[in-house]
């Protein structure tokens, strides 16, 4: 059995990581995987420092030998750590121990200069980078849909609600506009920080590469080559702020998918019913067993699960911002034990939140009846706008208001009470009150925003 002491905030479970997360995303921070990075930073630091000469040659070859994950065992790694009360030295011993199986002498130079928050911070971005790209491609999906769909859905009668109550009426297409730009920006948050906040970490025991004489900024140029990183002005071992950037936009993308994700949880209750997916009412109508992959009911509660656990794991985060003088005592690991399980949530939301962009169907007809559920109570303001300009304000509000209440005690559509009212009549024949009572009449700036948001978008991914 394997144990996960190092990274897995999930253990033992094999169940939940599946529901609130991406296979990309958990294969990206399984033990093996982050151990590599490790190893990889061993690797190339041992490469940068022997190509200037402040390493023998003849240490590359057993160092970059030893630097293969496979070669380690997780569980006595683990037990180690625990014992320990510490992950960097429990690595470094095995990896050194590693090194000497092949030269003994080689092992002596094995992390030459640098720290072990070196090694945990810059293994952290490295991960943080791949974490990103994974990401991304589900961001590419879920915008894609969005945009399809919004399109196809751009003149629906929809409600927009406000504190869970009819509001007035809206395209659907607006809606599904939103979340393709929200999700848009969460991808060009990411692709900023990608470039700008993950970069190289090295600077040795006080962040001076004091150790490394006057080739410190040579292997620093040369390792963050080696690692394709951005070499940084300067070490940063206690300056956390590029680290809780990218924890909160990884918060904000989680939120938003949530968003999204309880949205359409709401559209698909039967009372509601204007969201569905055809595969998910046919098997629970022939009691079937749920089709493969995730239904729109169960990615929109796993989106909306995923991100009500992400604020907790970025306030943990922020947290570690407080540390002490040039190198904290444990804030690193905190942060090495932190990101994973916000990582793994923020994935299944957007996995979800894609999922749902891709699965779900309009029934535009339920919208409509939906609509219309209060006899054209929705259209009161719309009313109020066009009889105040004959009127005024005061007035016509006054008409309104009393029209409407008369409507709900007799169980009458407002347009007919209106309708019967000379002093409305007097001003709004029965053809213009009829194109007042049309939902999509009165819409505003809808379909220039529309039409806005998915610009946006479409001239943010030529950036990309």
């Amino acid at each position: 059995m394997t144990v996960h002491l190092m990274t897995d905030p999930f253990a033992p479970s094999l169940v939940l990581p599946p529901l609130v997360s991406s296979a990309a995303m958990r294969a990206i921070v399984d033990d093996r995987a982050r151990l590599q990075r490790v190893l990889d930073f061993e690797a190339a630091l041992v490469r940068a420092e022997a190509a200037v000469g402040i390493v023998p040659a003849s240490a590359v070859d057993p160092i970059v030998a030893a630097c293969r994950a496979e070669r380690y065992d997780l569980a006595a790694l683990g037990e180690a750590i625990a014992a320990a009360g510490s992950l960097v030295a429990p690595l470094l011993n095995m990896i050194t121990g590693e090194v000497a199986k092949l030269d003994a002498q080689a092992a002596s130079y094995l992390n030459w200069g640098a720290d072990g928050q070196d090694i945990i911070d810059t293994a952290l971005v490295l991960e943080l980078r791949a974490a990103i790209d994974a990401l991304t491609a589900d961001l590419n999906r879920a915008i894609e849909a969005f945009i399809a769909l919004a399109g196809r859905q751009r003149r629906t009668a929809s409600m927009a609600r406000a504190s869970l109550r009819h509001a007035l009426p809206m395209p659907f297409g607006l809606k599904v506009a939103g979340y393709a730009a929200a999700l848009g920006r969460a991808r060009e948050r990411l692709r900023r920080l990608r470039k700008d906040a993950l970069v190289l970490q090295f600077g040795g025991t006080a962040g001076t590469l004091a150790a490394l004489g006057d080739q410190g900024l040579n292997v620093t140029e040369r390792l963050a080559a080696l690692l394709d990183l951005p070499a940084p002005e300067a070490p940063w071992h206690s300056q956390r702020d590029r680290l809780t950037e990218v924890a909160c936009a990884l918060g904000t993308l989680a939120g938003t998918c949530g968003k999204v994700g309880r949205d359409l949880a709401l559209l698909t209750q039967n009372e509601i019913a204007e969201v569905y997916d055809p595969a998910d009412v046919a098997a629970h109508a022939s009691d079937a067993a749920t089709p493969k992959g995730l239904t729109p009911a169960a990615a929109a509660d796993m989106a909306a699960t995923a991100g009500c656990l992400a604020p907790a794991l970025v306030a943990t985060i922020l947290s570690g911002m407080m540390q002490e003088h040039e190198r904290s005592a444990s804030a690193g690991q905190t942060e090495w034990a932190t990101f994973p399980a916000l990582l793994l949530v923020t994935s299944g939301a957007l996995r979800a939140a894609a999922d749902l962009a891709q699965g779900i169907e309009v029934d535009a007809d339920r919208m409509r009846a939906n609509v219309d559920l209060t006899h054209g109570l929705i259209m009161a303001e719309a009313i109020v706008i066009a009889l105040a300009g004959k009127i005024g304000p005061q007035e016509a509000r006054k008409i309104v208001e009393a029209a409407t209440r008369k409507a709900v005690a007799e169980k009458r559509s407002l347009q007919n009470v209106l309708g019967d009212d000379a002093r409305v009549s007097a001003h709004l024949s029965g053809p213009t009150l009829g194109r007042l009572f049309d939902p999509m009449s009165y819409q505003g700036a809808a379909q220039t925003f529309i039409d806005r948001l998915i610009g946006s978008l479409k001239s943010g991914s030529k950036r990309l």
